[in-house]
């Protein structure tokens, strides 16, 4: 294992902002994607993450537990390679057989344990309470949040003016706590959010709806990297402080979406992406303009969150599932 990083420099990297023809031929307003698929650790958990764990490690951190869909889980694992300590994943059940590799390559010791986060959450608590272990939280912590913000940071520095919208998915609110800091840091906090998720795995809307948190009964969703039963209650609060359009789209339109940006950017990514790129194929973002629920927009950033969970093999199964050719 590597030891800590001279100058203790971030894990993450700063990701490309790429104009779309395709989409913003889609939206009919220019698309901008944050490629966040092309982090290190396979999507933007190493911000919050990385940021966290180099944290914890400086307060002297012996050993890294992080409960995890997948994602979480990969961020852990590569930043305790980086800082030279041991980690453990836990995982659901559903974890797919190339996360656990992918872990395992890593340098991590990977647990399987029920059948959604939530039950390898509890798992992951018990675990940290061992002398010297701290638990990495995938999604609700203000440390993560801060590693998060610094997309924003590149944003404003590679547009310099504020787009019209951000889009981006919701699974626990770790990553729509970061941006909505973000936006306020940079003096950008008039730039609505478009918060998107799939329904089964619609924590976020659910508690929108409520005006309170909500547990779902089950995540029943394709996109089981969104799948927290109760969202982060700070995500909640954001919608308090920000404006934040909270939508839901089935498993198909975001199954079908990342198919059609597979094809249109050569770029494959998991459901959970999905989401936030079904908000320009199934042309909700038009809807919501013609309904005067949002401004007619003059560019639209889409944060493409990546994800590890998904292979040609496994896009093909899904799209079975689901009936879509």
């Amino acid at each position: 294992m590597e030891g800590p990083p001279a100058g203790w420099a971030p894990f993450h990297r700063v990701t490309p902002l790429l104009e779309s023809w395709a989409l913003s031929r889609e939206a009919g307003t220019t698309v901008f994607l944050k490629c966040e698929n092309m982090q290190p650790a396979g999507s933007f958990k190493i911000r919050g993450i990385g940021h966290f764990c180099q944290q914890m490690a400086k307060k002297g951190c012996k050993h890294l537990v992080c409960s995890s869909g997948g994602n979480a889980g990969i961020a852990a694992a590569y930043s305790a390679q980086k800082l030279g300590i041991p980690a453990t994943i836990v995982l659901p059940e559903t974890a797919t057989t190339q996360v656990v590799k992918r872990l395992q390559g890593q340098g991590a010791e990977v647990l399987l344990t029920g059948k959604v986060w939530d039950d390898a959450n509890l798992r992951a608590q018990e675990l940290a309470k061992q002398d010297g272990w701290v638990n990495v939280p995938p999604f609700d912590h203000p440390l993560i949040w801060e590693g998060n913000a610094s997309l924003v940071q590149e944003l404003q520095a590679a547009l310099g003016t504020p787009p019209g919208a951000v889009v981006l998915a919701v699974g626990g609110g770790g990553l729509l706590a970061g941006v909505a800091a973000g936006l306020v840091e940079v003096g950008w906090q008039h730039v609505p959010i478009i918060a998107m998720e799939t329904r089964g795995a619609h924590s976020f809307n659910a508690a929108v709806q409520a005006g309170e948190l909500v547990t779902l009964p089950d995540i029943t969703s394709v996109a089981r990297t969104l799948g927290a039963k109760t969202v982060a209650r700070r995500a909640l609060e954001c919608t308090r402080e920000h404006r934040v359009l909270s939508e839901v789209v089935g498993d198909a339109e975001a199954v079908s979406a990342v198919q059609r940006f597979l094809d249109d950017e050569r770029m494959l990514v998991e459901p959970a992406c999905g989401a936030a790129l079904a908000s320009i194929y199934s042309g909700l973002l038009g809807r919501l303009q013609a309904e005067g629920r949002l401004r007619p927009l003059a560019s639209v950033v889409v944060i493409v969150c990546g994800g590890n969970g998904i292979d040609s093999r496994e896009l093909q199964a899904l799209k079975a599932t689901l009936g879509l050719s």
